[in-house]
């Protein structure tokens, strides 16, 4: 089975966020307080053969920003902040979900990756996705999925809604001409603005199919396990419980949109006692609130965080 149902138990939902959340300093305070987290940035530095303390801490942000360093470095950070969670909070995870990139992060927090394989498939999901530069992305903002989904297939050229992000917040994707015309459109459909996202690719859409046969023969080197408690997939808003569903959706993910409304939504359904944002940013806690305003999703992404944070 793909799935399960929902069964209402509460615990903890855990959110882990997706490139563009990545900023200059992040894991730093984490890392000097805490030797555990210091031997993870460590390893990951050797696994990877890459400065990821140097770039991640002192940047510039442009190598930073680089998709085959943000990637990793984002899961790390991510990681850091779940490995430094009490063991009662860690121990209450009931569901986890995170977007596109941040995917790979809940599966690993969820137990079905281990730190090392995780590493190396973002790093390579990073160096395929920046290869594929062709085509670019912009944000719709004030128009609902369904219209800018009927916007785009009206559009001559390839573009697709890339991000269902929250209600009246729609990312779309595809040839950069294709993407001007299907913006023009949209405003003319009653959009209050449409901005262009500065993005090496067009993720999310048809334009990634070359990254996604080499993510496939990446995803096939790893072992996958069972996830420890259900991950909330990008592509279809289910949770998933198995290995195999989890290598099938993050494949398909790369050319798919992020269904993140669907997301919140079916973590909403299970009745989580409270919502934790691991990682740099507070990006998918906004979210949430714009999705649902009764969510209150605390962010936990440095040391300051952790201490304050509230285990009862």
């Amino acid at each position: 089975m793909d799935e399960a149902s929902p069964t209402g138990e509460g615990g903890t939902a855990l959110l882990l966020p997706g490139q563009g959340s990545q900023e200059v300093g992040m894991g730093r305070s984490l890392a000097e307080r805490r030797p555990a987290v210091a031997e993870l940035w460590r390893r990951a530095e050797e696994v990877l053969d890459v400065p990821l303390r140097q770039i991640c801490w002192e940047g510039p942000g442009e190598e930073l920003t680089r998709t085959e360093n943000a990637q990793p470095a984002i899961l790390l950070h991510s990681y850091s902040v779940w490995r430094s969670l009490p063991e009662a909070l860690r121990s209450s995870g009931a569901v986890a979900a995170g977007h596109s990139l941040g995917e790979f992060s809940a599966y690993l927090v969820a137990g079905a990756l281990d730190f090392e394989d995780a590493l190396r498939l973002v790093r390579r999901r990073g160096e395929l996705m920046a290869r594929s530069r062709e085509g670019t992305m912009a944000a719709v903002l004030g128009l609902e999925g369904d219209r800018v989904s009927e916007v785009c297939a009206g559009v001559d050229g390839v573009v697709v809604p890339a991000n269902f992000n929250a209600p009246g917040q729609v990312v779309i994707s595809g040839e950069a001409e294709a993407v001007r015309r299907a913006g023009e459109e949209a405003s003319r459909a009653g959009a209050k603005r449409v901005i262009g996202l500065d993005v090496s690719g067009a993720f999310h859409s048809p334009l990634m199919e070359v990254a996604r046969e080499g993510l496939a023969e990446a995803l096939q080197d790893v072992a996958f396990r069972d996830p420890d408690f259900p991950v909330v997939a990008n592509v279809d808003g289910e949770l998933v419980r198995d290995a195999g569903g989890a290598r099938r959706r993050l494949v398909r993910q790369l050319t798919s949109p992020v269904r993140w409304v669907d997301v919140i939504e079916r973590m909403r359904s299970l009745e989580p006692d409270r919502w934790l944002e691991l990682g740099p940013g507070r990006v998918l806690a906004g979210l949430a609130r714009r999705i649902d305003r009764s969510l209150e999703v605390v962010t936990v992404g440095t040391d300051e965080d952790l201490e304050g944070l509230d285990t009862a």
